[in-house]
């Protein structure tokens, strides 16, 4: 299995844990069509203080259908933890992951006074999700998540993540043209949801926004914000068991992957650690 197909397979443990929104009324597969929907979808954005700027993203949108082609593609992943970890802690990686760790070193030092969280716990969800910012989707974000708002099948995730993409762009964080990520609207060198960039970004380097595909810093800053707002106790272990664990499996509810996560970290804090002696 291909760096890529792990990746996938990540978005795919996500995809399949997602819990519903509350439901928005835009009609999917309403009569008229995805040009229908969308006029819809921008009369609720605005009501949702979504300004003109932000709005502008809708205009001109087709539906892409190999996104739903990627969508229906997804398949069980049941490698075991063995397998699947050993996979994606390489000695690449973890050597790569100890020259990051000592590279920004004063900025992960900062992240955990702020956060509570350790450097090795971000960095080794950097290099899990992006092998540390290397990888990158090729889609536009906005147009692959009106795609599977339309399509009915989770429509009322991907209504409030289209219009959270809205937000990001309304806020000034990025362009629409600049939202480029994975099919399912991926984006950053954590691949986060809209609706995690949208609630989690972290303006971290001082340029005055919240830039999770180009700043070091802001990503992550962003990583650890979501996983203390979603209960990481400093100070506390994170491994199977530990009190932490709960924080890692809100970033990624798979059990093999949550675990990887843990593992990865524990050997770079270790190596970290190695290293000041």
């Amino acid at each position: 299995m291909t760096l890529r197909n792990l990746m996938l397979a990540g978005a795919a443990f996500a995809l399949m844990t997602f819990t519903a929104a509350p439901a928005l009324s835009a009609q999917c597969n309403a009569p008229g069509g995805f040009p229908a929907f969308l006029a819809q979808i921008k009369k609720e954005a605005a009501a949702k203080g979504v300004s003109p700027r932000g709005l502008a993203a809708i205009e001109g949108l087709t539906f892409d259908d190999a996104v739903i082609a990627a969508d229906r593609r997804q398949h069980v992943f049941n490698q075991t933890f063995e397998q699947f970890s050993s996979r994606m802690i390489s000695k690449d990686r973890l050597v790569k992951g100890a020259r990051h760790m000592q590279t920004h070193a004063a900025t992960l030092k900062r992240v955990e006074q702020q956060f509570g969280v350790p450097g090795a716990v971000v960095v080794a969800i950097w290099g899990l999700e992006t092998d540390y910012g290397v990888v990158h989707g090729k889609r536009s974000v906005v147009r692959s998540v009106a795609t599977l708002a339309f399509d009915c099948r989770r429509t009322d995730k991907f209504q409030g993540e289209l219009i959270d993409s809205l937000r990001i762009i309304d806020r000034g964080d990025m362009a629409s043209e600049q939202m480029i990520g994975e099919w399912a609207g991926e984006i950053g060198q954590t691949q986060c949801l809209p609706s995690y960039y949208y609630k989690y970004a972290v303006e971290f380097d001082v340029n005055g926004r919240r830039d999770l595909v180009h700043s070091v810093p802001d990503v992550l800053a962003s990583t650890a914000n979501y996983l203390k707002s979603h209960g990481w106790q400093r100070g506390q272990g994170w491994g199977p068991g530990e009190p932490n664990f709960a924080a890692i499996k809100e970033w990624n509810k798979a059990e093999v992957y949550a675990k990887t996560i843990a593992l990865f970290a524990q050997k770079l804090d270790g190596g970290s650690k190695r290293a000041e002696k």
